[in-house]
């Protein structure tokens, strides 16, 4: 593809970019979640799926989500399957209530079709549409520190406590050092308005990473393997045996988790990349949510959880991408880890820790165009804002901060602020919540 025709399928003018800047921003995307690689298949094999053709489901549904993505909605959000869901499907869905692996990628499978349906009718763009703006810069806090407390706990610095639940960890540990040296790389390098910074960042760390013992050697190049059990999860979904009075409730779960842990990504890193028109709104945001949509039922068709927008889209966003080009390339690349697995996954969570760390500082700005004067406002936008990284879960920030929103502008006698869909949305999660 040459560069001019790249320019006007992606109009990379029209969006201040280029292709080397494009380019920069899906390796930097694709090096910044490239631990799916890894995680992922991990997880799925305790739900009884061959960690092999879960190695597979994920590089195939991903390259074939981003690429949907990035020639469809020219945005540079790139997908894979989603860590918080893939969790819940191993150890609770699979684990703890003992459904079969293949009638759990059944419920993910109708849960995507639900989507699929919000999305052509624009229901989820009017939900989107619908939030108020200082929720919205809200939720862009709330992600970035998300972010940074992933990055805290990658990077070995933080580590759970029963007394306390959280305090700081044994900073004398090679990931834990390694990690202080890339963000340190990573900062010098922003400061100094280097291109490409997270990614050099990155490359570097995991050299570094090789003398302290933190960076593994791969023990192949290329490999097969996951391609050929590929066949053992293909088309393996029970959807009728999903079909259950009983299952209604989590194909509730998986459904609501996902929305609105697409829109909480989707509102966080276009407002990272000023996307946002006047009214806070995401133009065509109905492109990218439709693709969000079909990802979820292709990739259980293929054997993985749910593919949702992936937050580490906006590691790319910050080195600068803000086209569909950015997006494609981290496809691109997905695809060509099916092969070079071995290679591209010894990149430590050590060396990628710092990129989120920093992405959440640039996130957190937001913060100051929120309205803390007003009680009314401040309220749900800081419960947004403390629930996301306290519980792990972006879906939950958004619960609080739609429930109290509601709540305090009716006890104010502002309920005209309200729109009728924020009631709706609002009287879901509590009924989440009790189910």
């Amino acid at each position: 593809m040459s560069e001019g025709t790249m320019e006007r399928m992606f109009k990379l003018k029209e969006n201040k970019t280029n292709v080397r800047t494009e380019l920069i921003a899906g390796l930097t995307t694709f090096v910044t979640m490239a631990y799916v690689l890894v995680v992922v298949p991990d997880i799925l094999s305790a739900s009884g799926i061959p960690i092999y053709a879960a190695l597979a489901a994920t590089c195939i549904s991903s390259f074939v989500a981003c690429l949907a993505n990035g020639f469809y909605s020219n945005y540079p959000f790139a997908l894979a399957p989603g860590m918080g869901l893939v969790a819940f499907f191993s150890f609770a869905v699979v684990g703890q209530m003992g459904i079969p692996w293949q009638q759990a990628l059944g419920l993910v499978f109708i849960s995507g079709i639900i989507f699929i349906l919000l999305s052509v009718t624009n229901v989820r763009e009017a939900i989107l549409d619908s939030i108020p703006m200082n929720l919205k810069q809200a939720i862009t806090v709330g992600i970035g520190i998300f972010l940074a407390f992933l990055g805290l706990k990658n990077a070995g610095w933080v580590e759970p406590n029963p007394a306390t639940f959280v305090n700081l960890a044994n900073l004398t540990e090679p990931s834990a050092m390694l990690a202080a040296i890339g963000f340190v790389i990573i900062i010098v390098l922003s400061i100094r308005g280097v291109v490409g910074a997270f990614l050099i960042g990155i490359a570097l760390t995991t050299i570094i990473g090789i003398p302290l013992g933190v960076t593994q050697a791969p023990v192949g190049i290329v490999s097969l393997e996951p391609l050929a059990a590929l066949g053992q999860t293909a088309f393996q979904l029970d959807v009728m045996g999903s079909l259950k009075v009983g299952f209604i409730a989590l194909i509730f779960s998986f459904t609501f988790a996902n929305m609105f842990d697409t829109m909480g990504t989707l509102i966080g890193v276009a407002t990272r990349a000023n996307m946002l028109d006047e009214n806070g709104r995401l133009p065509n945001a109905r492109k990218p949510l439709l693709v969000d949509a079909a990802a979820t039922s292709f990739g259980a068709l293929l054997g993985t959880s749910t593919v949702t927008t992936y937050l580490e889209s906006a590691s790319g966003v910050a080195a600068g991408g803000r086209t569909g080009l950015t997006a494609v390339v981290v496809g691109v690349l997905f695809g060509i880890a099916l092969f070079f697995a071995p290679i591209l996954t010894i990149v430590p969570s050590a060396a990628t820790a710092p990129v989120l760390i920093v992405v959440g500082v640039m996130m957190a700005e937001a913060a100051l165009k929120i309205e803390f004067s007003d009680f009314t406002e401040a309220v749900p936008a800081f419960l947004t804002i403390i629930m996301m990284p306290l519980t792990f879960n972006i879906a939950n920030g958004f619960a609080f901060g739609f429930i109290s929103y509601t709540l305090v502008k009716v006890a104010a006698g502002r309920f005209k602020e309200v729109s009728p869909i924020m009631y709706i949305l609002s009287g879901l999660f509590l009924l989440s919540f009790a189910l």
